[in-house]
């Protein structure tokens, strides 16, 4: 896996991430869905750099000309309902991509720190041979994002795999290198250290379903 990891070079990603973080500011769910939707626009640029291209010919009132474009065979994934804003910040970007959506969550045992992750919703065209962005904005643990990948491999199996993350967790990230396969790529923007006993990444955000729609 090739990891692109932003936590420690110095952009616009940081000032959102921050804005993400603080507590006062967060408490604006239209303002914390927009910083989602920002950073997946970034995201989207660095991560069209690497994708497999195209030699266009445009006609301009002028001539023509032949433009280099990253191919039309994207499509977007997002884990509902966390996903969405950082989905459509994606989807801004490579506004030509089919969409997909799968709902998945933590069902935690007798409310303990034990879970399973429960996938019970999929709605996605054929991944075949094609380039997919798995979008989620936190990886933890990272296993919801091999449980939702696995199903999705009954549409098929991609040509490229992307992962595309706001924040993550050390364990996390290490999880899914370990469990992906070795040409995914990994696109996240600021990485922490520390998990806690129920999973969720610390100093982290929070809820991040619950701060861009309200609590469940």
């Amino acid at each position: 896996m090739t990891i692109h990891d932003f936590t420690s070079q110095s952009s616009l990603l940081n000032q959102f991430i921050s804005e993400l973080r603080d507590v006062t500011i967060q408490k604006d769910s239209m303002r914390f869905r927009r910083n989602i939707e920002r950073i997946g626009e970034i995201l989207s640029y660095e991560c069209s750099k690497t994708l497999e291209n195209t030699t266009e010919t445009v006609t301009t009132p002028l001539g023509s000309k032949e433009i280099i474009t990253p191919k039309k065979d994207v499509v977007i994934c997002s884990i509902l309902r966390a996903g969405l804003p950082l989905h459509q910040g994606i989807l801004n970007y490579f506004d030509h991509a089919e969409n997909a959506f799968v709902s998945a969550y933590r069902d935690h045992i007798d409310d303990g720190d034990d879970f399973e992750i429960v996938v019970n919703y999929m709605a996605s065209p054929s991944l075949e041979g094609k380039t997919l962005l798995l979008v989620d904005p936190m990886l933890a643990t990272g296993r919801t994002m091999k449980s939702v990948y696995d199903m999705l491999l009954e549409k098929g199996t991609p040509k490229q795999l992307h992962i595309i993350s706001v924040l993550g967790a050390a364990e996390g990230v290490a999880y899914v290198k370990n469990n992906f396969p070795s040409h995914t790529h990994l696109w996240i923007a600021a990485v922490d250290d520390q998990l806690n006993a129920r999973g969720y990444i610390v100093p982290g955000l929070g809820d991040a379903g619950d701060l861009a729609y309200g609590t469940k």
